[in-house]
């Protein structure tokens, strides 16, 4: 009966950690690039309308641009749909494997 005394006085007691708020979730992640016409193929996780304002974040990648121009299956189309890849006209180059967020 001792033993199971001690045992449970040596138990340390977890704390649980605060939560510190999370940064903006990505809508998306651009898959392709094209050069020479400036268009960056983008995979949504979300419905995205033209005339919203995107922010481009990634290693060499930090810009922020209005989506004036989207196209789908060489169609232009007024809102992503999610799970599609889409072709969207941007001012600067991005790489593959940049983030996509809604700019503040």
């Amino acid at each position: 009966m001792l033993k199971k005394s001690k045992k449970l006085a040596k138990k340390k007691i977890k704390k649980k950690a605060k939560k510190t708020p999370k940064g903006p979730k990505a809508l998306g992640r651009v898959t392709h690039f094209y050069n020479e016409i400036s268009v960056a193929i983008i995979k949504f996780n979300k419905k995205v309308p033209i005339g919203v304002r995107l922010a481009f974040r990634g290693s060499t990648t930090d810009f922020e641009d209005t989506v004036k121009s989207m196209q789908y299956d060489h169609k232009p189309i007024a809102v992503a749909p999610k799970g599609k890849q889409i072709g969207v006209k941007v001012k600067k180059r991005v790489r593959e494997g940049d983030s996509v967020y809604l700019a503040e």
